[in-house]
């Protein structure tokens, strides 16, 4: 990135030039970037490609005023924090899903930051609902955030359908748990960004990716909750877990709240359809 990309992004972010890469610092980006970029599949929807490069993931994110999902985000934010100082490492994850069993390779990316003042963080702004801070890395104990109580653990060899089936854990891999409940399963080892290729291919693409089947677009909101919009459902949740849901009727509506709540102006409405059927 140059001076002037990162000065973009950062005013996308409401974020004044920092000095040094601080644990303070990071941890502004981190929920400024939630409060700020969706997290969000429309292009899937919206027969827009993907591409995972790193001027066209900053094209999208920061010219475009969009959002996207863990690749694009995650791969963005990497991106900004490196050329602000930061110690920057690009991990795959497996995504536990239904019944506990592990997703495909390079299912989802995080990334490990180490910053001049705090040691090694985990950072992920592209999982949905997740803690709204970096992670301590190192640390093997609960962590608090108003996201929920998370913990950062060795792997189980024996959990996720392991034993006896064809998935492998590697003895540093790290289970990702949230309010109790794993959420990924995280590899330390250095990848790049073109190693996420297949998996991003995958998920826009796979009948069986709930990405396909499915629209989203959901931010943290400035008093600690969140908004989103999953097809034509408006749902509204405070910081304290009252939750308030609509109906959206026309797509005048629709597009009025992707502009209003998201920032995301479009130009139609975008409509989940089958991975096997063409665009357009």
């Amino acid at each position: 990135m140059n001076s002037a990309q990162v000065d973009a992004y950062l005013r996308r972010l409401g974020v004044e030039q920092p000095a040094w890469p601080t644990v303070d610092v990071l941890r502004e980006l981190h929920l400024r970037h939630l409060q700020t970029v969706p997290f969000e599949n429309l292009s899937i929807h919206l027969g827009e490609e993907i591409a995972l490069e790193e001027k066209r993931l900053l094209d999208k994110v920061v010219d475009a005023r969009r959002g996207g999902f863990c690749y694009e985000l995650n791969g963005a934010f990497g991106t900004l924090l490196t050329a602000l100082g930061y110690e920057v490492t690009l991990l795959a994850a497996r995504v536990y899903g239904d019944g506990g069993r592990l997703g495909i390779p390079y299912d989802h990316l995080a990334l490990r930051v180490r910053t001049v003042d705090g040691g090694d963080w985990l950072a992920d702004v592209g999982f949905g609902a997740h803690s709204h801070f970096p992670l301590v890395f190192g640390e093997r104990g609960e962590q608090t955030d108003p996201g929920g109580t998370f913990r950062v653990v060795e792997a189980d060899p024996d959990a996720a359908g392991v034993r006896g089936g064809h998935d492998t854990v590697e003895a540093a891999d790290l289970d990702v748990i949230r309010d109790g409940k794993a959420q990924y399963r995280l590899e330390v080892r250095p990848r790049v960004l073109g190693d996420f290729v297949a998996g991003a291919w995958w998920h826009t693409t796979s009948p069986a990716s709930h990405f396909t089947r499915s629209l989203v677009c959901s931010r943290v909101t400035e008093d600690g909750g969140r908004v989103t919009l999953a097809g034509r459902r408006l749902t509204v949740t405070a910081a304290d877990g009252t939750r308030r849901e609509e109906e959206l009727g026309t797509d005048e509506e629709v597009r009025s709240v992707y502009r209003d709540r998201f920032g995301i102006e479009l130009d139609r409405v975008p409509v989940v359809r089958g991975a096997d059927e063409p665009e357009g």
